[in-house]
Parts: structure tokens; C-alpha cells; sequence
């Protein structure tokens, strides 16, 4: 009587656990189907993202372990020399402008200048902040004028309005010319736009610039290196 009861239990729980096995078999199953059914409703644009934003992350770290080519040069000597009325160019120069002062460069003499007069300078350099000789607080007549991205080769006339002066509330540098970079991420170097500009002097002259480094000898930061024209005859043409 009792190995009958004994195995009336066993039988009974055995049902039970078949029963519930059979369940857990059913809910798995069921799972993986939605989980398949979901994942083939993913959009295949959101699966093309991801992989897309993956492949910029690598490139980003690969692109970050390089060592970039950084364009030097070496520090111009200071020889103002007086060019008239004369055009002159294309002249390049580097100006040295890591000290805690500006300095000054006068297209007239066609270097930086010690003995600075309130005449005597066109534009004012201090790493990467350039300002005209024009505007509130300043003497001169000078502005600048972005042109934006042509050929240094091709100018020929310079626009005779248009020119930034020095804005107070931006005292550091002239709004024309702020952005005269682009700014990495990566290494943070800084890189010239392709970008020229139009320069008015301090005397109403005109010249035209493009800038090509901003490294001194050594790669260090802070030396201003750009090429030129000048017009000293106080006319637009070149």
C-alpha cells in the first residue's frame, strides 16, 4: 500500500516536472523568437550608423598615435628697410611672437619694428592674435578684410571698403582675422586656413597677406609666418 502511495507521488511529481520543463522549453523558445524577431526589425540605416561611428572612433586613435609633419620656420631678421611707394612681393617673413609683449610689423619697411610710433606699425602679433592699427584706442587708419579662400597668385585688385577695424570688446585680436586657423582635437596643433587677407595700413595703404605656420625652429608654438604684397603707392592694384 505504501510503495503504491510512494509511487503515485513520484509519477505525480514527475507530471509536474515535465510540465513545467515543457513551460520553460515554450518561454525560452519564445524569448529567442522575439529576441529574433526584434533584432530583424532593427532598421539596417541605425545597424549602418553604428558601424559607421566604430569606424571613425578607429581612425580617430589611429590618426591620434601618428606624429603629423608640423612646417616650421625660422625666425626673419629684424631690418626695416623704407620701400616708397613702390609694390613689393611676394616677401615671406616670421615674426616671433611667444613673448609676453606684441610686437610689430610695418609693411612699409617690411619687418617688425622696435621704435614703434603711432604711424609707424601695420599689424600687432602676439602668438596667434593679430590686430590692425585702426579702431577705437588705436591712431592709424588700418583694417582687414577676409577674402576668404582664392589663389595668393591671383589677386589683382583689393576691395577699397569693407575693413574690420579693432573691435574694444574684442581687444585681443581683430574679428576679421580671429580665425585665421583651424584648431585639432587630435594634436592640437594649429593649421592656416587657406583663407587671404586684405590689409589697410596704418597710413591707408594696402597689402595683402597669407598665412602659412604658426611654428617657430623646433616646432615650438607662437612664431607668425606669412607671405605678402604690398602696394606703396596707396592704390588697390597689384
Amino acid at each position: 500500500m505504501i510503495a503504491a502511495q510512494v509511487n503515485v507521488i513520484f509519477y505525480s511529481n514527475r507530471k509536474v516536472f515535465s510540465r513545467q520543463h515543457s513551460l520553460s522549453v515554450m518561454n525560452s523558445s519564445t524569448r529567442k523568437e522575439k529576441f529574433s524577431i526584434a533584432f530583424k526589425e532593427i532598421p539596417k540605416m541605425a545597424i549602418a550608423i553604428v558601424v559607421a561611428l566604430v569606424l571613425v572612433a578607429v581612425l580617430f586613435v589611429l590618426r591620434s598615435l601618428r606624429n603629423p609633419e608640423i612646417p616650421w620656420f625660422a625666425v626673419s631678421e629684424i631690418v626695416p628697410a623704407e620701400v616708397g611707394e613702390n609694390m613689393v612681393g611676394p616677401i615671406q617673413r616670421t615674426v616671433d611672437g611667444r613673448a609676453e609683449q606684441p610686437v610689430f610689423f610695418d609693411f612699409s619697411r617690411g619687418s617688425v619694428v622696435d621704435n614703434v610710433d603711432p604711424y609707424g606699425w601695420d599689424l600687432e602679433i602676439s602668438r596667434f592674435n593679430i590686430r590692425s592699427n585702426g579702431g577705437e584706442g588705436f591712431i592709424g587708419n588700418g583694417g582687414i578684410l577676409d577674402l576668404g579662400e582664392v589663389e595668393f597668385t591671383s589677386v589683382q585688385t583689393l576691395p577699397e571698403e569693407g575693413y574690420q577695424q579693432n573691435n574694444k570688446e574684442r581687444d585681443i585680436t581683430n574679428i576679421a582675422i580671429d580665425r585665421w586657423y583651424n584648431y585639432s582635437w587630435i594634436n592640437h596643433l594649429l593649421t592656416p586656413k587657406a583663407n587671404i587677407f586684405a590689409i589697410r595700413t596704418a597710413d591707408s595703404r594696402y597689402a595683402f597677406i597669407e598665412i602659412l605656420s604658426y611654428y617657430c625652429a623646433g616646432a615650438q608654438a607662437g612664431c607668425l609666418t606669412f607671405r605678402y604684397y604690398y602696394q606703396g603707392d596707396g592704390s588697390t592694384n597689384f
